[in-house]
């Protein structure tokens, strides 16, 4: 495994569906919807949808919990990543959920609501730990994986994502090292 390089393992970016950054949530939602319906059905191989600008480049993906976070508009208001990682997660969220009055909201009126909210005003792109370099070793990636937490980390080429690198893929290649190891 030692020689093998992200782009070993990577997914182009043409193998996934994918939706504008410009579209409304309940379009952004029955995407996402779709794209997981065809991948167990078989139709398609990701489930990851990818989410582009209105010049067809790549800017990120869209998960659940991203609608779940474009739901409750008031995250936008703050960093709440960058909070809950420098100061611990546990220690804050009371003073920051009340600071923001964060699901205060009674949840239906958040889906009412969401009708007039678009991905761009919520989506964020790739975090400087979810990217790697084509020719970067797995080892960086097991770090990114194991400290971050993501499912998949953007593999990009100057600034430019070309596909991504799957843990589900990265495990099976683990999986398969460690039975060859005797384990």
């Amino acid at each position: 495994m030692e020689k093998m390089k992200v782009g070993d393992l990577m997914v182009p970016v043409d193998s996934f569906p994918k939706i504008s950054v410009n579209a409304g949530f309940y379009d952004a939602l029955q995407a996402l919807e779709n794209a997981h319906n065809e991948y167990v059905s078989g139709e398609s191989g990701e489930r990851i949808l990818l989410v582009e600008n209105e010049n067809g480049k790549i800017i990120g993906k869209l998960s659940p919990m991203d609608l779940l976070r474009g739901l409750e508009t008031n995250y936008t208001r703050a960093d709440s990543e960058k909070v809950l990682t420098s100061y611990g997660y546990a220690n804050i969220w009371k003073s920051f959920q009340e600071d923001y009055n964060l699901w205060e909201t009674p949840f239906r009126d958040l889906c009412r609501k969401a009708t007039q909210v678009h991905l761009k005003s919520f989506l964020k792109g790739p975090s400087e730990g979810q990217t790697v370099g084509m020719h970067d070793p797995l080892a960086k990636c097991f770090h990114r994986f194991v400290m971050n937490r993501h499912d998949a980390l953007f593999v990009v080429e100057g600034d430019q994502i070309v596909g991504l690198l799957k843990f589900s893929d990265v495990y099976k290649e683990v999986l398969k090292t460690m039975k060859e190891c005797g384990i």
